[in-house]
């Protein structure tokens, strides 16, 4: 009786610890329920924050927000968070919670600038990959990783400056197209304006996307490949507002493209990826249909885009203007 009562004991401080803990670990992450009846009601979508500059810790629950509650997906937000307060801090560059999710995730969606993840988390993005599941990248993902400290990481061919044999460029020139080369526009003085490349015009993504413009400035973008297609070139606007007259001196350069990319496991990966996506873009309505048209893309449901799909932002939105160390502070996940 003893021994059975013990055992009962036992099993129920074990139950206990594990809601604890699993209850603390999910506090380290967002998620957003899909709205029943939406048409991606049923799939999952995992957004990735991470960077120092350009607020993504805002943008992406914004982002999910329009996708769980006017589209039905379920969408987990994750953020860098330092482990000593629990609190999002873009600056800590080692640590973002919650990548196992991707082993159950339909699509990624990630806005991350030099990152240096441990392996125990950055392998749970390369498995992702490896199982050829689409990407939807914005802005500074060109430039996601930044191995400069752990060299010897078995993804260090990840880091955005690699040299490595067939890797040359890293993540964002292997995968995504391009890696970090400079910045176009006057960065802080000229936004973007998005122009539709005609020659793709009925592509699905760009149903109903008539004025995309930000005010993070257009980036250097060079030979993107012939397995690219180029959906919107950028030009530089002379202002930081919506109404600014085009740079016509600066010449166009792709600021949205799609390519398929094929592992090394031989699955192919639906890429798309654009260098706006600043939470000060996401004012742009334009923008916002642009990324859930891409999300419907990338999860091959291109037949459910439609011109007059509800992009409107949910619930109050102030997104903070980009630039290091002008993020909101001692902010926790559950705080969005």
């Amino acid at each position: 009786m003893k021994a059975i009562l013990f055992s009962k004991t036992l099993f129920l401080c074990l139950l206990i610890f594990y809601t604890k803990v699993n209850g603390q670990e999910k506090n380290l992450w967002s998620t957003y329920e899909g709205q029943v009846g939406g048409a991606g009601y049923g799939k999952k979508i995992v957004l990735i924050s991470g960077d120092e500059e350009y607020r993504s810790e805002e943008a992406l629950p914004q982002l999910a927000r329009i996708l769980s509650t006017h589209h039905g997906f379920t969408c987990i937000v994750l953020y860098a968070i330092d482990p000593a307060t629990g609190n999002i801090e873009p600056d800590f560059v080692n640590n973002i919670p919650g990548l196992h999710l991707l082993k159950t995730a339909d699509l990624v969606v990630i806005s991350l600038r030099f990152r240096e993840l441990p392996d125990d988390q950055m392998k749970f993005i390369d498995q992702y990959i490896q199982d050829g599941k689409p990407i939807i990248a914005l802005r500074t993902s060109t430039h996601a990783f930044n191995y400069k400290n752990n060299k010897n990481s078995k993804y260090a061919k990840y880091s955005f400056n690699s040299k490595i044999s067939g890797w040359q460029g890293g993540f964002g020139k292997r995968i995504l197209g391009e890696t970090w080369v400079s910045h176009h526009g006057h960065h802080g003085k000229e936004g973007t304006r998005g122009l539709n490349n005609g020659i793709y015009n009925t592509h699905p993504i760009l149903k109903g996307v008539k004025d995309v413009w930000g005010l993070t400035d257009v980036y250097t973008v060079g030979n993107l490949g012939k397995d690219t297609e180029i959906l919107q070139f950028g030009i530089c606007i002379q202002g930081m507002n919506s109404t600014a007259l085009p740079n016509y001196e600066k010449p166009l350069m792709p600021v949205s493209w799609i390519k398929n990319y094929k592992a090394e496991s031989g699955k192919t990966c639906r890429i798309f990826t654009t260098t706006m996506g600043a939470s000060i873009d996401m004012e742009s309505d334009g923008l916002r249909r642009l990324l859930v048209n891409a999300c419907y893309w990338g999860l091959k449901m291109e037949d459910k885009i439609s011109e007059q799909s509800n992009v409107a932002i949910v619930g109050k939105f102030n997104p903070t203007m980009f630039g290091f160390k002008n993020g909101i502070k001692g902010f926790k996940p559950g705080d969005f």
